[in-house]
């Protein structure tokens, strides 16, 4: 007995011993396993999955099941865990072909101004609106629009931002609702403050903070629900926030009109009243819908048009009178509407450059304004009859004196 035990006991040690070795050897594969992927190379797994790509194109044709099936070509999630579902909608932007424009910029010593005008020129047809997008939100009127952008105004003005900030949250509001279905109105209030909240931190030096925001709003919107509502949004527009808006067209036109020194050309040199009236012009023109038919830029130089002349309008912008009549009858009823308000005055604010006063974005009464220019509009077109194409100045000169006042204007 005690020689049999001895003999078990032998051959127990020698299995555990065969089994040890073989889990030590497990072991240390294990760990060189993991020692060669983390010291791979990544060119060569940057290689590899351009053969893999390569050799799946030669071999099929591309589709999005294919792409969707590589492992090793993931896309970045596009919605978080328990975001709130967003209908989209099959809208397709229209890409009209842009008349040819030259270029009005000076000589650049910082860059070539035929480059610039190029990369602004691609901005002004990549980032496309839609006239017609309350069609897919039947519960959504025009005046509901309106009364929301008048309130971003209000809101700029009380919290001293800019022009730029306000004509930003505008083009992210509309495009957003172009990409969407069914808004319903309760939801346009944190939309709209959504949007001035991206635009603010992309464009002001100290933004408010986001519980100013959600001040304003008397309640109707949280922190929390702006926050979410910037990501959508910022998601529909596929992080595209950087677009030319007419403000910015407008202070192009400007620039180039009043340049005197090319070096200069970053600082304004135009009056700052006449860039005031102008200005107003638009922020009245904007909160009509129909302003979306037209391309910002042709918006700005319309505008510009009424208050100076055809020639120094192709002159800074490029276009023909081709281009921009038919806006500038459309614009025709708002400019009367201005001009029987009297000329505006530059509003000053504690705090800001008296140089940067007129980049604040200031509230005026543009919902009675905007009343009344439609109404003129709507007389226009029961009368079915051309209205005249107002040019010149706010108090149009003679025929002879403009003829000898537009070479010193331009």
């Amino acid at each position: 007995m005690p020689r049999e035990r001895k003999e078990r006991d032998a051959k127990e040690q020698d299995i555990l011993k065969d089994e040890g070795g073989t889990e030590l050897t497990v072991r240390s594969r294990k760990r060189k396993a993991n020692v060669d992927i983390f010291l791979q190379d990544p060119d060569e797994e940057v290689a590899k999955v351009g053969r893999t790509v390569n050799d799946q194109s030669g071999s099929q044709s591309w589709d999005n099941n294919t792409a969707c099936a590589n492992p090793s070509l993931m896309p970045t999630p596009n919605k978080q865990d328990g975001e709130p579902e967003y209908p989209k909608s099959a809208f397709v932007p229209r890409k009209p072909a842009p008349p040819p424009r030259a270029s009005p910029l000076p000589v650049l010593d910082w860059a070539n101004r035929e480059e610039v005008w190029k990369i602004m020129l691609n901005k002004e047809e990549s980032y496309m609106r839609d006239e017609h997008f309350l069609q897919r939100h039947p519960l959504l009127q025009p005046k509901m629009r309106a009364i929301l952008l008048d309130w971003l105004m209000e809101v700029c003005e009380v919290y001293k931002l800019h022009r730029e900030t306000f004509y930003l949250a505008q083009d992210f509001f509309d495009r957003y609702m172009a990409t969407q279905e069914n808004v319903v109105k309760t939801v346009l209030q944190l939309i709209g403050i959504s949007s001035l909240f991206i635009a603010a931190k992309l464009e002001e030096i100290y933004p408010p903070k986001l519980h100013q925001f959600a001040y304003v709003t008397d309640g109707a919107c949280s922190g929390d629900e702006i926050l979410t509502m910037e990501l959508v949004i910022m998601q529909a527009l596929e992080w595209r926030l950087s677009p030319l808006t007419i403000v910015s067209w407008l202070n192009v036109y400007m620039q180039v009109a009043y340049l005197n020194d090319e070096y200069e050309v970053l600082l304004p040199q135009y009056p700052q009243s006449i860039f005031i009236q102008i200005a107003e012009l638009l922020d009245l023109c904007v909160l009509d819908v129909g302003c979306l038919e037209f391309p910002y830029g042709v918006l700005a130089a319309s505008a510009l048009y009424h208050f100076s002349s055809s020639e120094l309008m192709e002159k800074v912008s490029g276009y023909q009178w081709c281009d921009i009549k038919k806006c500038v009858k459309w614009m025709f009823p708002f400019v009367t509407v201005v001009r029987e308000t009297g000329n505006a005055k530059v509003k000053h604010f504690r705090g800001v450059p008296v140089e940067d006063s007129h980049n604040i974005q200031t509230h005026i009464n543009s919902l009675d304004l905007l009343d009344k220019a439609q109404a003129r509009k709507a007389i226009l077109l029961e009368q079915n009859r051309i209205s005249p194409i107002p040019s010149g100045v706010l108090t149009p000169p003679r025929s002879s004196e403009k003829q000898s006042e537009e070479p010193d204007t331009a």
